[in-house]
């Protein structure tokens, strides 16, 4: 499986030629370019960050077979656009399906904490193929073993203690950077500097990935 790296939160999975998906295509992402191809998409919540509702609908006028996946609230706003009203199914977590040929199970449900003051959204993680974990907006902690965790290193949400300890606690044997774009390169190379040794207290390893980047898993 080939793991392709966007700006920001934005990931796309390739396998056999044949098989992919993109999940979290963003307005901070190249989010056009990720979609060109896929017929299955993602979204862990509603943000814009994390959902771009006009590359979603181009994607789906040029592709009649695209079909997106997204908890409830985020697919309030897929309904609100013509290109997007039929091409949608509403997620939860504790589910299993198959997206753009790839196994998929569902965790977690709910978005972190950004301030009491902010209602709380629905957050839908994500494992693909019993290999690849993107929590989204969240550090939940699938009961499954993970080969690849997507470690959200940076956000309003959180702290670096809670991203080093969620990424220990998935115990994936790689973590890969989500979630990056609102670092400067000094805040990067701290933030991920710590990580790589946090992780290999635990015989774990992390790698930095830039946009557009890609790795074979």
């Amino acid at each position: 499986m080939k793991l392709t790296k966007y700006t920001h939160a934005c990931i796309r999975l390739d396998e056999d030629g044949d098989r992919s998906l993109v999940i979290d295509p963003g307005v901070f992402s190249e989010s056009a370019d990720a979609l060109t191809g896929t017929q299955a998409v993602l979204l862990t919540h509603l943000h814009a960050d994390h959902l771009d509702i006009d590359a979603l609908a181009s994607a789906a006028a040029a592709e009649p077979a695209l079909h997106i996946w997204a908890p409830a609230d985020a697919a309030g706003q897929l309904a609100t656009r013509s290109e997007l009203a039929d091409r949608f199914t509403i997620v939860d977590a504790g589910q299993s399906f198959v997206a753009g040929g790839l196994q998929v199970r569902t965790y977690g449900g709910q978005h972190a904490l950004i301030h009491s003051s902010i209602p709380t959204i629905s957050n839908v993680a994500y494992l693909v193929g019993d290999a690849v974990y993107d929590p989204g907006d969240s550090f939940t902690v699938p009961n499954a073993t993970v080969d690849t965790a997507l470690v959200p290193i940076h956000a309003p949400w959180s702290k670096t203690s809670e991203v080093m300890d969620y990424a220990i606690a998935v115990r994936a044997a790689r973590g890969l950077p989500l979630h990056d774009s609102l670092l400067t390169d000094v805040g990067r190379s701290m933030v991920e500097g710590l990580l790589t040794g946090g992780l290999a207290d635990y015989q774990l390893s992390y790698r930095h990935l830039s946009p557009l980047d890609s790795i074979d898993l």
